[in-house]
């Protein structure tokens, strides 16, 4: 009896013995739980990967558009010179008093002492004129604001004069305070967007990466956000500021580009944020594989399977 169960024994130990010294053998965490080889590991977390690399894409997106919207009017370059988030067309202003000793030029403007135009942008202000383009841009300024009351008294002629609307210290203090906050929420969310696309391939190894993550991916959101409803309230209201007034004939163009960029940001980042939402709790991640988790109960172990039936070939052939 002893003889004839030495065979069956020997199948075991050969069964272990094998298992326990191949180099591609799976270890068992303290829950039973068979850690995976690296490519069992890549196939089970293969959607959670592709989800991060979509949000990698939205937040490189966003920092592209972000990039345009801060240097969008700090030269007068072909390309720069045409991203600003309001151009004011003073070509045709009206003035209170003119001094006979002016000379008409080729508007009104020019005739006053004025530029034809003046275009704002993150970091500064542009001007120019009609024939000519953009002439000279004013020095980047951190936490700049454009005080159009300054830059004009400050062009005009000696003895001319223009209206300017009543409540225009008010504006200028919400004009002021909303390009503060804007110039700040903008470059913070554009510094936390590309921090983000080196940060979010850590998800990968635990969903609990993914709530730190997802914090900031949320603050860089709100703050994009915040800034881009800002400038274009900022903008279309100091537009129905100086266009309301009849007697200044001012007219006003809000940027088309400045828009479409900052709202494009604003769309990429809310989107890489709803990702990092949804691996929080969903798509298997490597710490579900190794702790049996979620998905980490679904994934087929071959691997001991394949090692056992070896082990037994060889055993029986000796």
């Amino acid at each position: 009896m002893a003889l004839g169960s030495l065979p069956a024994f020997r199948r075991r130990s050969a069964a272990t013995a094998t298992t326990s010294s191949s180099p591609d053998a799976h270890k068992e965490n303290p829950r039973g739980t068979v850690v995976q080889d690296p490519a069992a590991l890549k196939r089970a977390t293969r959607t959670r990967r592709v989800f991060i690399g979509i949000s990698c894409f939205f937040y490189l997106i966003a920092v592209v558009f972000l990039i345009l919207v801060e240097i969008g009017n700090t030269k007068g370059s072909k390309v720069l010179g045409d991203i600003y988030f309001f151009k004011l067309d003073l070509s045709d202003i009206l003035p209170q008093a003119v001094p006979t000793s002016l000379t008409l030029q080729n508007s009104i403007a020019r005739t006053l002492g004025l530029h034809d135009f003046y275009q704002v942008g993150l970091w500064n202000f542009c001007e120019g004129y009609e024939t000519d383009g953009i002439t000279h841009c004013s020095t980047p300024t951190t936490l700049y604001w454009f005080n159009p009351v300054d830059i004009l008294l400050s062009e005009l002629f000696a003895g001319a004069s223009i209206a300017l609307p009543s409540d225009v210290n008010d504006i200028l203090n919400i004009l002021r305070i909303a390009s503060n906050i804007m110039f700040g929420f903008f470059l913070t969310g554009l510094l936390l967007d590309f921090v983000l696309i080196f940060l979010a391939p850590i998800v990968i190894y635990s969903r609990w990466w993914s709530l730190p993550l997802g914090i900031m991916s949320f603050i860089a959101t709100l703050l994009i956000l915040i800034a881009s409803a800002l400038g274009t309230a900022m903008s279309l209201v100091f537009k129905y500021a100086l266009t309301s007034q009849t007697d200044l004939n001012v007219n006003a163009d809000v940027g088309v580009k400045m828009f479409a960029f900052m709202w494009i940001a604003t769309g990429c980042t809310l989107l890489a944020f709803i990702i990092h939402a949804g691996l929080c709790c969903c798509c298997t991640s490597r710490r579900d594989i190794r702790t049996g988790r979620k998905g980490g109960r679904n994934v087929t172990q071959t691997a001991p399977a394949t090692e056992e039936a070896r082990g037994r070939k060889t055993t029986t052939s000796g």
